[in-house]
């Protein structure tokens, strides 16, 4: 038997669950999928569902509790009939609050990686341009004030274009 296999495989966090997620929000197609893929693989290496070194970001996509929280109450609550808010919804569980939901359900927090990513000004970068989805990455999901490298992250984005 060969060496195993530890952390999440980035072809099916890809293909198993970001895109049929963005397809179920109505924000899907190529750019969308690779950039969120890539965004799981930069903030945690699709493998932390906290932050590490204590700070308070939840699940794959490491989104903070005030982002989640902001995404609802800035933005979601005025398109309750938009097909991407009644996706959100529904993919909720009813036991546990929203946000603990980063950590254990990753659909719903794919959806709102996603979600925060379209409420940028900006368009989506090339499909196929690791370093263009990484610099969007640092410039709308982990901002001026976060740690990420676009440079370095690119490699991680490439990852996520070829799985």
């Amino acid at each position: 038997m060969g060496a195993r296999m530890t952390g999440m495989d980035i072809g099916q966090l890809k293909h198993l669950v970001v895109a049929p997620t963005l397809e179920a929000l109505t924000l899907s197609g190529t750019a969308a999928i690779n950039l969120v893929t890539g965004t799981a693989l930069a903030e945690s290496n699709a493998a932390y569902l906290i932050q590490q070194g204590g700070g308070p970001a939840l699940g794959l996509w490491q989104m903070e509790p005030a982002t989640h929280d902001d995404c609802w109450t800035n933005f979601l609550r005025y398109w309750p009939d938009a097909n991407y808010t009644k996706a959100v919804t529904a993919m909720l569980g009813s036991d546990i609050p929203r946000v603990q939901q980063l950590v254990s359900n990753l659909r719903y927090a794919c959806a709102m990686a996603r979600l925060r990513y379209f409420r940028a000004p900006d368009p989506l970068p090339a499909p196929q341009d690791p370093l263009a989805l990484s610099r969007y990455h640092k410039a709308w999901y982990n901002t001026a004030l976060g740690a990420a490298d676009a440079t370095v992250n690119a490699a991680l984005f490439a990852r996520a274009i070829a799985a």
